[in-house]
């Protein structure tokens, strides 16, 4: 197996590691809670890192068939992983302080520059490796 296939799947793993136990959480705060539902980002945590679970397997797969060499295809996974992996971090901290309001609402550099920065990596990472798939797939690469 290749080291950008590893690292995409080690994160898979994590995240969805993350999720189960994230769900444990939700679902206890579902049982205390009066109105039966957990906090707001108790909720995105698990959601998001479930998500982010199935999204690196997608960027696993690709970068299999990707003909980039082996540094381009580690940027290319490693932004996007990277970013999901401080999405659900974030999102768990904001969980644990039990905040219910908008973490956009303060402007800071997290949520201007940061999301810049989110955007770019992440679209560009999966880019990349579709690129490369679409150029193997159907170009003949």
């Amino acid at each position: 197996m290749i080291l950008e296939s590893k690292i995409a799947l080690t994160a898979s793993g994590t995240f969805f590691l993350t999720a189960l136990l994230t769900g444990v959480w939700k679902y206890r705060h579902m049982l205390s809670s009066d109105a039966h539902v957990a906090p707001f980002y108790v909720d995105t945590a698990h959601r998001a890192a479930l998500l982010y679970a199935f999204a690196a397997l997608l960027l696993a797969r690709l970068v299999e068939e990707s003909p980039f060499s082996p540094a381009v295809n580690v940027a290319a996974i490693g932004g996007p992983l990277a970013f999901f992996a401080i999405a659900i971090a974030t999102y768990i901290g904001l969980g644990f302080e039990n905040r219910t309001d908008n973490q956009f609402r303060e402007r800071r550099f997290a949520t201007t520059w940061g999301m810049v920065a989110l955007i770019v990596t992440e679209i560009g990472g999966f880019g990349v490796l579709f690129a490369g798939f679409l150029l193997r797939a159907w170009g003949g690469w």
